[in-house]
């Protein structure tokens, strides 16, 4: 009966976090507007912090709390579905060009974190040092992101005024973060009891409930791309939530509290750079992401996380 508390809890808190990022990314978009911030600067740094929110407010949350494998398997197994279930289900139903500047300038971000990440975690831990070096990469992303922004003539503002007064968009700014500040608290509260009564390790629920949870929004975006003929957006959404994940979440998590890999396997780590590389392939092979090539990342994908299930019984 406590099992199915937790379980009805995990599901109320995922959409609670869902519905808070939404809410923070709205106030924040209509507040920019107000402000007249460039729209190029509003997509690179509210609306990717939006998309990854989920998934920053939960790893930090699991750090804080000590569940170290938690924060680190949420990261870990995002962005192995972020590639494997998201760009193969996306690729499934449309098949999509891939741009030459995507795959020559912007994906050697994803792979170079998640290299650097691997380096980092040889020693079996993230310290702070790693954490700020983590962190010092999402600088040099953010800073080479927006160089290329303006030399693409990028930089002017969104000739759409906001109707959000702003005492409004500080209204949902602020609600957004409570919602995904509570949210994320009762989300790892209740997923580290489930758990526990069925005998997995946090990292365990970290790579399959919790990342599946915060990787919804990214989810939902590149399906329906997908079936409105934009699924090259699934790319670009994979590459920037992948990158914030590693650079970004697991710099600020290992700040706030140093991260072990209790519980990540060699198989775990092994998936989480061959997808990347795989996509990678497959983007450069003729610039594009055939459906025989997404069935392969979604297979691929199903393999896993029966490999994950049967380990964990």
């Amino acid at each position: 009966m406590e099992l199915g508390s937790d379980i009805v809890w995990i599901i109320i808190s995922i959409a609670v976090v869902i519905g808070g990022a939404d809410q923070f990314t709205d106030g924040a978009s209509a507040l920019a507007r107000r402000l007249k911030v460039p729209s190029i600067v509003v997509g690179l740094t509210v609306v990717a912090f939006g998309t990854s929110a989920p998934e920053l407010f939960v790893s930090l949350t699991s750090a804080a709390q000590g569940s170290a494998g938690m924060a680190v398997g949420n990261v870990m197994g995002s962005n192995i579905f972020n590639v494997l279930l998201i760009v193969g289900l996306s690729a499934v139903v449309a098949p999509f060009l891939v741009s030459k500047s995507t795959v020559k300038k912007d994906v050697p971000w994803a792979v170079g974190a998640t290299v650097l990440l691997l380096l980092l975690c040889m020693d079996g831990h993230i310290s702070r040092v790693d954490g700020l070096l983590l962190l010092a990469g999402f600088v040099a992303f953010m800073v080479y992101t927006l160089r290329m922004a303006r030399t693409s003539g990028e930089e002017e503002t969104d000739p759409v005024s906001s109707d959000v007064s702003v005492g409004s968009s500080v209204a949902l700014i602020l609600c957004g973060l409570a919602a995904l500040v509570l949210g994320s608290n009762v989300f790892v509260s209740r997923a580290s009891d489930v758990a526990s009564a069925l005998g997995v390790s946090d990292a365990v629920i970290g790579l399959t409930v919790v990342a599946g949870g915060t990787s919804l929004p990214e989810l939902a975006t590149s399906i329906v791309a997908a079936r409105k003929g934009q699924a090259a957006l699934a790319i670009g959404n994979v590459v920037g939530s992948n990158v914030f994940n590693v650079l970004l979440i697991l710099g600020l998590a290992s700040l706030v509290r140093p991260l072990g890999m209790e519980g990540i396997t060699v198989v775990d780590f092994a998936l989480f750079a061959v997808s990347i590389l795989l996509m990678w392939l497959m983007c450069r092979t003729s610039y594009k992401v055939t459906r025989w090539e997404g069935v392969i990342l979604f297979i691929l994908f199903l393999a896993y996380i029966s490999w994950l299930v049967f380990h964990a019984i």
